[in-house]
């Protein structure tokens, strides 16, 4: 008869060399299935089955997931109290654990091992954050004092914005989609701004307004709307106002999911007087019941007199056109290059994939140095745009070269993918592919990129000090030319 211990020794063994397995698959880049990131909770100095929901979970919940997990939020359960978290704990666990793939809780999915670290508006969970969590799921999930609870964040009804309450609030016309049926793409017209001056933009916010009760559970965070995403520009109403004219401006996309966008102090957004917001292009799809709603854009302004200093222009980088994705097959890559013809500073980095991607980075290069900028995970669930603090911004030289990298996994392993057996190019559906950077950046001046390189430089310690995404801070400053002096 085999002994227990022999039993014991061989299931060990051959879980870890499941464990081996799944591990050495999770390290493939283009692959959806997810390394995991586990940590030891004695490695930060803490002691082992000390960590409590009171003192240490709750605290986290409130400042990464409570905003959607909340009665009437995104989140299809509510984290507010012990009682409802308790039962999602291994949930919780193995979720967070993810971290930066597809799948992930909170859904922020920018790599913290490599490239530039420094986002604004970061809700991700520290190292330290999983440690917890993982040692708070591992000795049972205790509660804890329940008086050293933090005090409840109270919530609106959820009218509220997230940037806090907009200059002007504009409204679209109010769309219908069915139960069932096919997903439109079209114009869903003018929004006229009322302004009678000229204005810049400071940030804007766009959300959906629909009937579907905020009690109605939903299975995925789509299914409580019916706009999939809106392009949108905006100009000058002709005399008739039927149309916009003029010099025009883009703005950056609505989608689900997407966070607001917050403009550099030095590169505001013209919104002019007697003008308008032109939706010409949405997506709308249906969520399994009839509903009508509409969007609102909520526009905060610089102050009047305003001027930006700096210019809106930046190269697009991806390509949505030549894409061409084979069937069954993890880790296949596309590339895309970008030459810089100015000076530039990159704001944000928003990779923007289908249903088969999993992965975006983004890589500078500049003579024969080679820097990645970021690399960032991909959940079609969640597009999300990633916008640098301001002294993380990439400041790169004109002549840099971006590199552009995505990543797709079309076979069973990726739960994004409906049917991953045939070949697909680019295209708008979901089951179609884009490969684009959704994100912006401004031109500089050489005058413009040398000021903002001093700052950078006055902010590192010595020259030990590198900055990943400013490869010429270093660099001595170019000297104008001048008439030599006699003896």
């Amino acid at each position: 008869m085999m002994s227990r211990h022999l039993l014991v020794a061989m299931l060990g063994a051959s879980l870890a060399l499941v464990s081996g397995v799944l591990q050495a698959q999770s390290y493939n880049a283009g692959s959806a299935v997810p390394k995991m990131h586990y940590y030891d909770i004695e490695d930060f100095g803490l002691d082992s089955g000390s960590t409590t929901y009171a003192d240490d979970i709750a605290p986290i919940l409130q400042r990464s997931c409570q905003q959607c997990h909340r009665p009437g939020g995104g989140g299809p359960m509510s984290f507010m109290s012990y009682d409802e978290v308790r039962p999602w704990a291994p949930v919780i666990q193995y979720r967070t654990a993810i971290r930066d793939r597809m799948g992930a809780m909170p859904p922020w999915f920018v790599e913290k091992n490599i490239g530039i670290n420094g986002f604004k508006n970061d809700y991700s969970l520290s190292d330290l954050d999983l440690a917890l969590i993982q040692d708070w799921v591992e000795h049972g999930a205790p509660r804890g004092n329940p008086d050293n609870e933090p005090t409840p964040l109270v919530f609106s009804d959820g009218s509220e914005w997230t940037l806090g309450e907009p200059d002007l609030i504009l409204r679209s016309q109010d769309v219908t989609r069915p139960a069932i049926g096919p997903d439109w793409w079209g114009d869903i017209g003018l929004v006229p701004t009322g302004l009678t001056e000229d204005r810049y933009v400071k940030s804007i916010e766009v959300r959906e307004i629909n009937d579907i009760p905020a009690d109605i559970g939903t299975s995925t965070v789509g299914g409580r709307y019916i706009f999939h995403h809106m392009t949108y520009r905006s100009g000058v109403l002709n005399e008739g106002g039927t149309a916009v004219s003029g010099d025009i401006t883009s703005w950056p996309i609505h989608e689900v999911g997407r966070n607001a966008d917050t403009f550099p102090e030095k590169a505001g957004r013209l919104l002019p007087a007697n003008s308008a917001l032109h939706l010409y292009a949405a997506h709308l799809h249906s969520n399994g019941r009839d509903t009508t709603g509409h969007l609102e854009f909520g526009i905060s302004f610089f102050p009047v007199g305003y001027a930006p200093e700096y210019s809106r222009r930046g190269p697009r980088t991806g390509n949505g056109v030549d894409v061409d994705i084979l069937p069954n097959r993890a880790n296949q890559e596309v590339h895309n290059y970008v030459v810089l013809q100015e000076h530039t500073k990159i704001i944000a980095f928003e990779p923007h994939l289908h249903a088969p991607g999993v992965r975006m980075c983004l890589e500078a290069i500049w003579g024969h140095n080679q820097f990645t900028l970021n690399c960032v995970g991909y959940d079609h669930n969640w597009v999300k745009q990633y916008i640098y603090e301001d002294d993380k911004a990439p400041l790169l030289p004109k002549g840099t070269i971006l590199h552009t990298i995505g990543f797709l996994d079309t076979t069973a392993g990726n739960p994004n993918l409906a049917d991953g057996r045939n070949w697909a190019g680019g295209g708008r559906r979901s089951v179609s592919n884009m490969f684009i950077d959704l994100g912006y950046s401004v031109s500089l001046t050489e005058e413009q990129f040398q000021a903002e390189m001093a700052i950078r430089r006055a902010n590192m310690k010595d020259r030990n000090e590198y900055d990943i995404g400013c490869p010429l801070c270093w660099a001595p400053e170019p000297v104008e030319p001048g008439i030599a002096g006699s003896d």
